[in-house]
Order: C-alpha cells, then sequence, then structure tokens
C-alpha cells in the first residue's frame, strides 16, 4: 500500500503537461526562410537526428522533474497489521465419579458416559482458556491441572471411570479442592462447572462454607444435577444371575445445587437426558466467552530514495547525452 505523506506537492505535476505541450509546439511550429542558390546542401543536412536529441534530452529531463516532484510528496509504503489480545477463562470441571453415576437413565450411555462426552465438546470448544478437572466421589482430586493443551485435558477425561474414588459423595471436598486451584489465578474470570447425581454424605468440608470461600475468591459455581426425575435403572452385576438392572430413586440435593450457585452468583441446571446435557454446556459456554480485542496498526516504511536515486541517473545520463552523441558544434 503506498500513500504519500505530503500529498499537497503533487499539485506541481500539473506542470509537465504543461511542459510538454510547451516543448512540442515549439519545436514544430518553427517557420522561417533561408536564401540558398542550391537546395542539395540543404537536403544533405540530418535534420531528423538532431529534432530526436532535443526529445529525448526534454523526455529525459521531464521524467527527473516528475521523480523529484514525487520524493519530495514522501512517499510511504504501509502494511496493515493486527494484534490479538485475549482475555482468556480458568474453568475447573468437577465432576462426580461415585457408583451411582453407572445409572442408565441417559439412553443409550449411562450419566458418566454421558457427562464424558458433552464435556469433551465444550472442551474443543474453548479457544486461549485455561482447563483444569477435578473428580470427586467420598473423597476429591485434581484429575488434570489448568493447561491451555486441551489434547491432555481429553486424555485424562477419557480415562475417568466410576470406582476410581472410594464411593460417596462429597461435593464440599470437590468445592474446595477447586477453590484451591482458581484462587491464585488471575484469570479475569473464574469458573466452576460441578456436576454431580447426588447428596453431598462425606468429606470434612461443608459445601456452603466451601462455597462462601469461593465467593471470596470471585470464583462462580455452575452446579448441574444429572439424572431423571423419580427412578433410574442402575445396573448390578451378580455373580450368580450376572448382570441385572434394579430401579433406584434419583436422590438429588436441588436446594443444595441452587444453594451454592446462588452464593457465587453462578447458576444451577437440571439434567434430565443427555440432549438436555448437551443444551446446558452450550449455555455455560455462551454465558462464559472469552473476550478477545484486536489491535489494528499500519506500520510505514519511507520510499522517497526510490524516486530520487533515478533522477541522479537521469542527470548524468543528460550531461553525458548532450556532451557526446547530441553533443552541438557551434
Amino acid at each position: 500500500m503506498l500513500s504519500f505523506q505530503s500529498p499537497y506537492f503533487l499539485i506541481f505535476l500539473v506542470i509537465i503537461p504543461i511542459l510538454v505541450y510547451w516543448f512540442f509546439r515549439k519545436e514544430y511550429s518553427k517557420g522561417g526562410t533561408i536564401k540558398f542558390p542550391n537546395l542539395n546542401v540543404v537536403k544533405r543536412v540530418n535534420t531528423s537526428r538532431a529534432r530526436r536529441a532535443k526529445v529525448m534530452l526534454f523526455l529525459i529531463r521531464a521524467v527527473a522533474i516528475t521523480l523529484i516532484i514525487l520524493a519530495v510528496a514522501r512517499p510511504q509504503s504501509g502494511s496493515s497489521e493486527e494484534e490479538v489480545i485475549t482475555e482468556g477463562i480458568d474453568i475447573i470441571l468437577a465432576m462426580d465419579v461415585s457408583t451411582s453415576m453407572r445409572a442408565e437413565d441417559f439412553k443409550p450411555k449411562n450419566r458418566l458416559q454421558a457427562a464424558k462426552v458433552i464435556a469433551g465438546d465444550f472442551i474443543k470448544g474453548r479457544m486461549n482458556d485455561r482447563v483444569g478437572m477435578v473428580v470427586f466421589a467420598g473423597n476429591s482430586f485434581t484429575q488434570c491441572p489448568l493447561t491451555l493443551d486441551y489434547s491432555i485435558v481429553l486424555k485424562f477425561l477419557d480415562e475417568i471411570e466410576t470406582g476410581m474414588i472410594e464411593d460417596g459423595t462429597a461435593i464440599g471436598m470437590a468445592i474446595g479442592n477447586c477453590v484451591n486451584r482458581l484462587k491464585d489465578s488471575k484469570a479475569k474470570s473464574k469458573v466452576v462447572i460441578l456436576l454431580t447425581d447426588g447428596r453431598n454424605n462425606r468429606g470434612e468440608l461443608d459445601p456452603i462454607t466451601a462455597s462462601y470461600v469461593a465467593e471470596t475468591f470471585d470464583i462462580k459455581i455452575y452446579t448441574i444435577g444429572a439424572g431423571k426425575r423419580g427412578e433410574a435403572l442402575y445396573p448390578i452385576d451378580d455373580p450368580i444371575f450376572g448382570k441385572r438392572y434394579v430401579r433406584m430413586p434419583v436422590e438429588i440435593d436441588e436446594d443444595l445445587l441452587k444453594k451454592i450457585a446462588d452464593i457465587t452468583l453462578g447458576k444451577y441446571f437440571r439434567a434430565t437426558d443427555e440432549e438436555k446435557l448437551d443444551q446446558i454446556y452450550k449455555e455455560i459456554s455462551n454465558m462464559e466467552k472469552t473476550e478477545i480485542k484486536v489491535k489494528q496498526y499500519t506500520r510505514y516504511s519511507e520510499m522517497f530514495a526510490y524516486f530520487l536515486n533515478p533522477v541522479l541517473f537521469l542527470i548524468m545520463l543528460e550531461i553525458f547525452l548532450s556532451n557526446t552523441i547530441f553533443r552541438k558544434i557551434p
């Protein structure tokens, strides 16, 4: 992209066509008479060569003047660039891996399988956000620390299974673990997405107390209750009859999960099937978008030297031609 820093000098370019017009009008409108007794001598004079010399020297001078005017106007070459500034979000996925998550009310998958698929899609849709993972049952531990390497998070997500922790539901311990991971974060937003299908029945830390601690560190908690209403089929491996199903009541402490969300300015959701769970994660994703700022600027480099350098050559060329090939003999 070529531009001129002092474009008002370009107005002097109008003198170029005026000079061209004046030169050719003067050159081809010359008249006069010479008295010769015999025209043979005049015919032998090569007038076209002298005229070509004048035209060429004039054109060299006109091009030099044009380049000088362009150089004075300060031509510049500019290149536009964009600088993308992102303000990422730190997100911890806290997932219940108690044995009740084996209930198959998210047909054809059980609760944990469905939660892993939807959480995987959520992770793949993030950009510039650090994602970590906490799992809990009777206790809680960090499955994956905060990272921008989503392939690692997905690998750890795939390894989650029921029975990997002593059974139970320690919601307070899970929140405490998440707070410990997020409290020193400098991200513009700190978020926990806690998914469970039961009631808090284990752990030394009360969920409400843990929620107030999270609120102190500006950590927002979105809670999800996973399970259909009423009863759900739960698989049992019977050593005699093999795999069979029993009906078990779905006991989600919705009041507690709503209270946790309210304290931390989050939101509570109820997922009764895989489709609803997918919608919930998409809604959370829309609410917690990464802020992207684009700064646009242009870098300029001076180009006047590219116009002045040929001028020096043209002036030397004119001097050379006028004193050699096109030299006038008085």
